[in-house]
C-alpha cells in the first residue's frame, strides 16, 4: 500500500521564496535559487509546486534532472528540461535564435543537421547560446528552468549552471535547482554563487514533532490528533524528521497490519520493538521478501544497474522474453517501486534514488557482487559494441564486483571517446575515476590522456602539473613518442592561452623524449606550435631567418598531408598564411585556399571556416570591401562556431569604424564585446575594444578613447599583438584630428619601434602609410623611403594606399610635377572614397603643401574638409581649416548655426556656438594663448568668451568652468 502525502507540510517559508521569485522573473529580474538538502527531504516536491505555479502564471517550464546511475553523460539534465519543453510546445522559431541552432544541437535533436559534423563548440559558447534560448522562451510571461539532483551531474552541466546564473539578473528567468550536500563540483559552485551573491540557497531541514504528525495525519487522510501515538511516536524516532522515509515506513506498517484502519479510526497493533525495521534498508528487505520471486529478482537486477536504467540493457542481463520482462516491470510499478522515466520510452526509474540505495543494500556484500559480476559479463558479452554510457556502466559493475583493473580500463576508454568529442570535462571526471585504480602498467597512459583533457578543458595548470609528475621513459622509445606527443599537444594549448614560458618548456621536453629525428608526424607538429611559438610577444628571435622559417613549415605542411595528419596541416598552412604575408597577400591566400581544401576535403568544419575568416579578413584589408568577411560570418553562425563569429564580428566592427559608418560599428560592439568578455574570449574582447578606442579617435573624442584604451589594457591588451595598432591607429589619428602632429608623429613612431622588435603581420598601424606622409610633409623622408613603403606587403592595402598617393603627390609637387601631382590627388579620391574621415583629413593634411609648391586646389581642399569636420563636430580641424583658408586669402563665412550642437543646459543658459567652442577645449585646462591658436582669434577675444562662460554657468572660476566642461565632455553624446 502506497501512503503519500497529497500536500506539502512544513515549507511555508521556502513555498514563499519561490512565489516571490516568479513575481520577480515577471518583472524581468532574473533569480536563481538553490535548495540543499539529503535525500527525501523534500526537494522534489518544492520543484514540482514551483512548476505548478509557473505553469498557472503561463510560464514555459523546463525541467530536468541529473542521473544518479553514476554514469557521466554531458548536459543531460539540460537536454531532459528542453525536451520537457519542446516534446508539447514544440521548438522555437524565432529567428533571433537561428544562429545559436548549431550550438544548441547537442541538446535539441531538431537543429541538429543531417550530413553536418556539427561544431564542437565549448561549454561557454553552450552557456551562452542556451542564455539566449531562456530569454526568448521568457519574453512575454518569464521562463522557469529546474534542474534536479545536480550533485550527480557532470562538470559540463556545472560550467554552463555557474554561467547562467552569472548573467540573470536583467533576464526573465528563473533558476532553481536542488542537490544533497555532497562534496563536488555542484556543491562547489552552490557555496560560490551564495558568497557572490548571485544566488539565494536554502538548505531544508528535517520536519520537527508537530510537523511529522501533521504529515501523518495528511498520508492517513486523518486528522494528526487521531494519529495513535506509538505510530507517531515510532515514524518520529525512525524517519528523523525525513519525509520520504516517513513514508515508506508508513507504508510498511499499513503492509504489514501493524497499522489498520477501524469503525473508530487508525489502530495500532502492537508487536514487539524487535519486529520493526530499524532503517530504511530492513523496510525494502521485508517488501522484497513478499514480492514474487521473478519480481523480486528484476528489481535486484534493476538496482544493480542504478536508480535509473535501460530496459534493453535490464532485459540483457536477465534474460527474461518480452512478455516476462514487461510482466514483472508492470509487477513492480503496481507496487509503487519503479515508474518509466518521462524523459525516455526506454528507461525506467525507482521512484527515489534511496529506494535502489536501501534494496541493493539488503543483500549480503557476496550476492552484491555476484550480481554485478553477472550483469557485466551480461553486458560486454552481448554482442552489441559499447559506447560511452556502457561503458561507464560497465565499469561501475566491475568496480562493484572488485574489478578495480577491468574498471579502470573501461573507465580510461569511456575518458578517451569523451575527450575524443570535446566534452573535456567528463573526460576529466572518467579519467580521474581511472587513474587510481589503473594498475601500474597503464596508470602512466591514463595520466598521459588527463593530462590533454586537462589542457583541452581549460586547467592548464592541472594538466602541467600532472605532466611534471609523470614517471620518466626510455628516451626514443615507444613509450617516449607517446609522452613526446602529448607535450606537443600541452604546447598548443599553452600557445593558445599565450603562455610563452610553458609552451616553450613543453616543446623542449618533446624535443629531448623524441630525439634528433623524431616521426616526420611528430617533427612536423613540434614544427607548427614552434613557429606559433615564436610569433608571442617576449619570444620572437629578431635573428630568424624568414626564408627558412617559411621552408621548414613548408616542408611541415607537406608532411602533415603525407601523414594522414589533417589537423596539424591546417595548423601549418595557417602559420604559412601570416608569414608569407612579407611576401605579398597574393602568397598569403594561395597557403588559406590549400588550408580550405585540406579541411574541406577531411570534413574539419571548424577549420574550414578558419580559413574563410581569415581569406575575408585579408580581402577587407586589401580592398576594404567586407563582402567576403560576411560571407564567413554566415558559414561560421550556420556551423555554430561562435567563437569565430566573435572574430569576425570584431574585423567587421573594424572596417564599419573606417568606413565611418558609426552606429553599424556601434550595434556589433555593443553586441558582442560583452559576450566575449563573458565567455573568456580574450582575443576577440580586445580587438572589440580597440575597435571601439578607434571609433572615439577617428571622431575626435579623446576622453572616449582613453576610457576604451584603460578597458584594452585591463584585458591585457598591451600584452597582444595589438599594441601597434593601439598606437598607431588609435592614438596618431587622435592626434592628427586635435591638429597636433607632433604627438601623431610620436605615436607612429611607437608603434613602429614594437613592430621592430616583435614579429608583426598586422599592416594598418601606420607604418606602410600614414607614418610615410607624415614624414614627407614634414621633410623628413624622401621618394626612397615612399618606395620602400609601397614595396612592402601592407603597401597594398586600401587603407594605406591612400596615404601613400597623398605622400607621392606632394613630392611630385615639389620636384616640379603638379600635373602629376593632380592626377596622384585624382587617385587618392577614388581610393579614399570607403574611408570619408581619411579622405578629408588627408585634404586637410596636404593642402599647405599643395598652396606652398603651387600645385592642385588647396582651397577647394580646405573648404570641403572644413565642412566635413565642422559637421563631424571635429572643431580643432574645422578650425585650422579656416585659418588655413585666411593665410591664402580665401573668403571664409561663418557658420550661423551650430546650436543643435551645444547641449540642452548650455543653451538654455545663453552660451552661443563661438562661446562653446572654446567651452569644449576647456577639458584640457589649456591656457589663452592655446585657445587663441587653436581658434584662430586674438587672446582678448578668448578673455570676453571666458568671461561670459563664467556669467552664464554660474561658476566661480576658472577652474570650476573647466572641471564643468570635463563632465559635459564625458556625458555620451
Amino acid at each position: 500500500m502506497r501512503a503519500t502525502s497529497p500536500v506539502i507540510v512544513g515549507r511555508d517559508e521556502e513555498i514563499g521564496l519561490l512565489s516571490s521569485a516568479l513575481d520577480a522573473v515577471r518583472r524581468r529580474s532574473g533569480r536563481a535559487l538553490f535548495l540543499l538538502g539529503e535525500a527525501g527531504i523534500g526537494k522534489s516536491r518544492l520543484v514540482g509546486e514551483c512548476a505548478y505555479r509557473a505553469y498557472g502564471l503561463g510560464m514555459p517550464v523546463l525541467r530536468g534532472r541529473a542521473t544518479s546511475t553514476g554514469l557521466v553523460v554531458p548536459f543531460r539534465p539540460l537536454a531532459e528540461a528542453l525536451a520537457s519543453r519542446f516534446r508539447a510546445a514544440g521548438t522555437p522559431t524565432d529567428p533571433e535564435l537561428a544562429p545559436y541552432h548549431p550550438a544548441l544541437a547537442r541538446l535539441v535533436p531538431e537543429w541538429r543537421r543531417e550530413g553536418s559534423p556539427g561544431y564542437p563548440e565549448t561549454v561557454v559558447e553552450l552557456a551562452e547560446a542556451l542564455l539566449r534560448l531562456l530569454s526568448v522562451l521568457g519574453r512575454e510571461a518569464g521562463c522557469t528552468i529546474l534542474l534536479e539532483d545536480l550533485h550527480d551531474c557532470d562538470t559540463e552541466t556545472v560550467a554552463v549552471v555557474e554561467y547562467v546564473i552569472d548573467n540573470l539578473a536583467d533576464l526573465p528567468v528563473l533558476f532553481l535547482g536542488t542537490l544533497r550536500p555532497e562534496p563536488g563540483a555542484a556543491l562547489d559552485l552552490v557555496r560560490s554563487a551564495e558568497r557572490r551573491h548571485v544566488a539565494t540557497v536554502r538548505e531544508l531541514g528535517p520536519l520537527h514533532d508537530a510537523q511529522v504528525r501533521s504529515l501523518t495525519g495528511s498520508c492517513l487522510e486523518t486528522g494528526p490528533a487521531e494519529i495513535p501515538e506509538s505510530v507517531h511516536r515510532r515514524l518520529a524516532e525512525r524517519a528523523s524528521g525525513n519525509p520520504y522515509l516517513l513514508e515508506v515506513l508508513l507504508a510498511d506498517l499499513l503492509d504489514t497490519g501493524r497499522l489498520r484502519r477501524t469503525d473508530g479510526g487508525w489502530e495500532a497493533v502492537d508487536q514487539p520493538d524487535g519486529s520493526i525495521p530499524s532503517d530504511i534498508v530492513r523496510s525494502w528487505a521485508r517488501r522484497l521478501e513478499r514480492l514474487d520471486e521473478p519480481v523480486r529478482d528484476l528489481l535486484l537486477a534493476s538496482a544493480t544497474l542504478g536508480s535509473q536504467f535501460s530496459v534493453t540493457v535490464l532485459q540483457t542481463v536477465t534474460g527474461f522474453e518480452d512478455r516476462a520482462l514487461f510482466t514483472h516491470l508492470r509487477s513492480a510499478v503496481e507496487a509503487g517501486i519503479i515508474a518509466p522515466d518521462g524523459a525516455a520510452p526506454d528507461r525506467y526509474t525507482f521512484r527515489h534514488s534511496l529506494t535502489a540505495e536501501a534494496m541493493i543494500s539488503s543483500v549480503a556484500p557476496a550476492e552484491r557482487a555476484s550480481l554485478a559480476r553477472r550483469a557485466a559479463s551480461a553486458i560486454e558479452n552481448s554482442g552489441q559494441p559499447l559506447d560511452e554510457d556502457g561503458r561507464q556502466l560497465v565499469a561501475s559493475l566491475q568496480l562493484a564486483a572488485g574489478n578495480r583493473a577491468g574498471a579502470a580500463r573501461q573507465f580510461a576508454a569511456a575518458g578517451r571517446r569523451m575527450l575524443a568529442s570535446g566534452a573535456h570535462g567528463s573526460a576529466v571526471v572518467l579519467l580521474e575515476r581511472a587513474h587510481p585504480l589503473a594498475d601500474e602498467a597503464d596508470r602512466a597512459a591514463v595520466a598521459e590522456s588527463l593530462a590533454v583533457a586537462r589542457a583541452e578543458g581549460g586547467d592548464l595548470d592541472g594538466a602541467l602539473a600532472l605532466a611534471d609528475a609523470l614517471p620518466p621513459v626510455p628516451a626514443r622509445s615507444e613509450a617516449a613518442g607517446r609522452r613526446g606527443r602529448i607535450h606537443v599537444e600541452l604546447a598548443w594549448a599553452a600557445v593558445m592561452a599565450e603562455r610563452t614560458a610553458d609552451a616553450a618548456l613543453q616543446v623542449e621536453a618533446a624535443r629531448v623524449l623524441l630525439g634528433p629525428a623524431p616521426p616526420p608526424g611528430r617533427r612536423a607538429a613540434l614544427v607548427v606550435v614552434d613557429g606559433y611559438l615564436a610569433l608571442l610577444p617576449g619570444h620572437g628571435r629578431p635573428d630568424r631567418d624568414p626564408v627558412e622559417t617559411e621552408q621548414t613549415v613548408q616542408k611541415a605542411a607537406e608532411t602533415a598531408e603525407a601523414e594522414g595528419l589533417p589537423v596539424v596541416a591546417c595548423q601549418a598552412w595557417q602559420l604559412l598564411a601570416l608569414l608569407r604575408r612579407e611576401e605579398g597577400f597574393d602568397a598569403a591566400d594561395a597557403a588559406l585556399e590549400r588550408m580550405l581544401s585540406i579541411s574541406t576535403d577531411h570534413s574539419l568544419p571548424v577549420w574550414r571556416v578558419e580559413a574563410l575568416v581569415r581569406l575575408g579578413a585579408n580581402a577587407f584589408m586589401r580592398s576594404g570591401d567586407a563582402s567576403r568577411l560576411l560571407s564567413a560570418r554566415a558559414a561560421a553562425t550556420d556551423l555554430g562556431a561562435l567563437r569565430l563569429t566573435r572574430t569576425v564580428d570584431g574585423l567587421l566592427a573594424m572596417n564599419a569604424v573606417l568606413c565611418a559608418r558609426w552606429e553599424e560599428a556601434q550595434e556589433i560592439i555593443d553586441r558582442s564585446a560583452e559576450a566575449s568578455a563573458r565567455v573568456g574570449d580574450l582575443s576577440a574582447h580586445r580587438y572589440l575594444l580597440l575597435t571601439g578606442a578607434t571609433m572615439a579617435a577617428h571622431r575626435g573624442r579623446r576622453r572616449d578613447m582613453d576610457r576604451a584604451l584603460a578597458a584594452f589594457r585591463r584585458a591585457g591588451g598591451e600584452q597582444s599583438l595589438l599594441v601597434p595598432l593601439r598606437a598607431g591607429l588609435c592614438r596618431a589619428f587622435s592626434a592628427l584630428l586635435e591638429e597636433d602632429r607632433e604627438r601623431a608623429a610620436a605615436a607612429l613612431d611607437e608603434a613602429l619601434a614594437w613592430e621592430l622588435d616583435h614579429p608583426s603581420y598586422y599592416y594598418l598601424s601606420g607604418r606602410y602609410g600614414l607614418r610615410p606622409l607624415l614624414r614627407v610633409l614634414a621633410g623628413e623622408a624622401d621618394r626612397t623611403e615612399l618606395e620602400e613603403a609601397r614595396a612592402a606587403p601592407g603597401g597594398c592595402l586600401a587603407w594605406n594606399r591612400q596615404f601613400l598617393e597623398l605622400a607621392d603627390a606632394v613630392l611630385l609637387g615639389r620636384e616640379g610635377d603638379p600635373a602629376g601631382a593632380a592626377r596622384l590627388m585624382d587617385f587618392f579620391a577614388l581610393r579614399s572614397g570607403p574611408f570619408p574621415v581619411a579622405h578629408h583629413l588627408g585634404l586637410r593634411l596636404v593642402a599647405d603643401a599643395a598652396r606652398v609648391d603651387g600645385w592642385g586646389d588647396p582651397v577647394a581642399w580646405l573648404r570641403t574638409a572644413e565642412e566635413f569636420f565642422y559637421g563631424a563636430g571635429v572643431q580643432p580641424v574645422s578650425t585650422a581649416c579656416r585659418a588655413a583658408l585666411r593665410q591664402a586669402g580665401a573668403s571664409v563665412g561663418q557658420h550661423r548655426g551650430g546650436w543643435d550642437r551645444i547641449p540642452s543646459p548650455l543653451r538654455s543658459s545663453g552660451v552661443t556656438p563661438r562661446e562653446y567652442e572654446v567651452f569644449v577645449l576647456l577639458p584640457e585646462r589649456p591656457g589663452n594663448q592655446q585657445i587663441a591658436r587653436s581658434l584662430s582669434i586674438s587672446p582678448r577675444t578668448v578673455e570676453k568668451h571666458m568671461a561670459s562662460l563664467l556669467s552664464k554657468t554660474g561658476r566661480a572660476d576658472r577652474a570650476a568652468l573647466c572641471e564643468y566642461a570635463a563632465e559635459c565632455a564625458a556625458e555620451p553624446a
